[in-house]
């Protein structure tokens, strides 16, 4: 005989008619084997799936820095707005790292190289261009008046050398002139670019140090209920400044680093958090868990999880609570496995949670996160249906059968299932209404037996 059931929970079967009219003679029932009609049912498979129950969200808050607790502004317990003040951390070393890391920006802006100034020797050119032009006027106003033609031209011819040798040695001046700019224009560049990196470097340090001690005023960042819960071992982490640190480019994470003297960790005393005790960067401080909406995280094993699909309504029942239902519906289900209970893969299916009812009908208390349950997620419906019961059928050479009773004698029927329940089982083919079936004892039946 097959266990129909699997790896299935109770399944809920409502019958809409008589599934099975029993009627089985004193003979039937001594030998262990009974007959009954095909009628039908409404039939509902259920996958059952261990879960817990979860927070809309919940965020631990750490210590940005060292230092001591100056103030808490929230009671344990209390109900809290996004972005209210819940912690006020003194931190003298903080506050000493974002006065250095400020000088160090104020110095690595006063030392940047000024605006290119360059060789300017243009007046000096233009003085010696209008005495040269005045000279070499005179000259050749001095060669006309020679009377030898000869010694004249020569005079005139000397006078144009003069200006030649003039031109091209002022030309060369103006070519070194503007050499020595270009080399200066190079050497200004990298000075620029080099006082660019550092202030960079600087800049960041004072964004760091600012944005902690910034956040020694711990904010909540979400609503919902305050928790000064026990603190434990903290290796520092959260809104430290390595944390911070890590989000700068790798070229500036360094010389950042050593403007704000890096970050500590230490190990956190035990026990709730109050005004006057020390702290370190990363030691935990509270939480914050927004119970607005609550959700289940159940999972579901492999060999069930491609029955389940967003949408699908579920009944929940808490450890906490037994005899308490609680509606939910499937939200989503996680793509990436984990490992099952029992070694295999398993896959999460989230459930939106509702408002239970006790076995009274009256209202349940309002789950807590954390808490244990089990979803019985219902993943087919079969309304009205062809149904017989689940011990009517067996397997068989890999296909599911009964056993029909035709005409006194009992033949194998081959059929089809579709929901599968622990009670009933809907045949999508094979059955028809009516139709005389064993329903007990199958395993104490052959071929062409005769039933009375």
């Amino acid at each position: 005989m097959r266990d129909l059931t699997r790896r299935r929970g109770a399944a809920l079967v409502v019958a809409s008619a008589a599934v099975v009219a029993l009627a089985g003679c004193s003979g039937e029932e001594a030998s262990g084997v009974e007959t009954g009609e095909v009628g039908r049912a409404t039939v509902v498979e259920v996958v059952e799936a261990a879960g817990t129950v979860t927070a809309r969200a919940t965020s631990a808050i750490t210590s940005p820095a060292g230092g001591t607790i100056a103030s808490i502004e929230v009671a344990d317990g209390a109900t809290v707005a996004a972005g209210q003040v819940l912690v006020r951390i003194s931190s003298p070393a903080a506050e000493e790292t974002l006065a250095r890391a400020q000088e160090a920006d104020r110095q690595a802006a006063a030392a940047a190289p000024g605006a290119f100034q360059g060789l300017d020797l243009s007046q000096q050119g233009a003085q010696a261009d209008a005495a040269a032009a005045q000279a070499f006027a005179a000259a050749r106003q001095a060669a006309e008046a020679i009377q030898d033609p000869a010694a004249k031209a020569q005079a005139l011819a000397q006078v144009a050398q003069a200006e030649a040798q003039y031109a091209s040695a002022r030309a060369s001046t103006e070519q070194a002139v503007d050499t020595v700019n270009a080399a200066l224009r190079s050497a200004q560049r990298a000075l620029s670019s080099l006082a660019q990196a550092q202030r960079s470097q600087t800049q960041a340090a004072v964004a760091i140090a600012q944005a902690t001690v910034d956040a020694l005023v711990v904010k909540a960042p979400i609503a919902g209920v305050a928790s000064f819960g026990a603190g434990t071992a903290s290796g520092g982490s959260g809104s430290d400044v390595s944390g911070l640190l890590s989000q700068l480019p790798e070229s500036v994470q360094g010389a950042a680093s050593s403007f704000l003297g890096g970050s500590s960790s230490s190990s956190f005393t035990s026990g709730p958090i109050e005004v006057g005790r020390p702290v370190a960067t990363g030691d935990p401080l509270l939480s914050v868990t927004d119970v607005s909406a609550l959700s289940l995280a159940a999972s579901v094993d492999e060999t069930d999880i491609l029955l389940v699909q967003p949408g699908i309504q579920a009944e929940v029942e808490l450890d906490a609570v037994p005899g308490a239902r609680y509606p939910a519906t499937v939200t989503a289900i996680d793509v990436a496995p984990t490992t099952s209970s029992r070694g295999g893969v398993a896959y999460t299916v989230r459930l939106a949670l509702s408002a239970g009812t006790d076995e009274t009908g009256a209202a349940a208390p309002a789950p807590r996160p954390g808490m244990s349950a089990v979803a019985r997620l219902q993943v087919r419906t079969a309304q009205d249906a062809v149904a017989v019961p689940v011990a009517a059928v067996f397997r068989d050479q890999g296909r599911d059968a009964v056993w029909v009773v035709d005409n006194g004698r009992v033949e194998r029927r081959e059929l089809v299932l579709g929901a599968q329940g622990t009670d009933e089982v809907q045949v999508t083919e094979g059955l028809e209404v009516g139709e005389v079936i064993v329903v007990r004892g199958a395993d104490r039946v052959v071929e062409g037996q005769q039933i009375p």
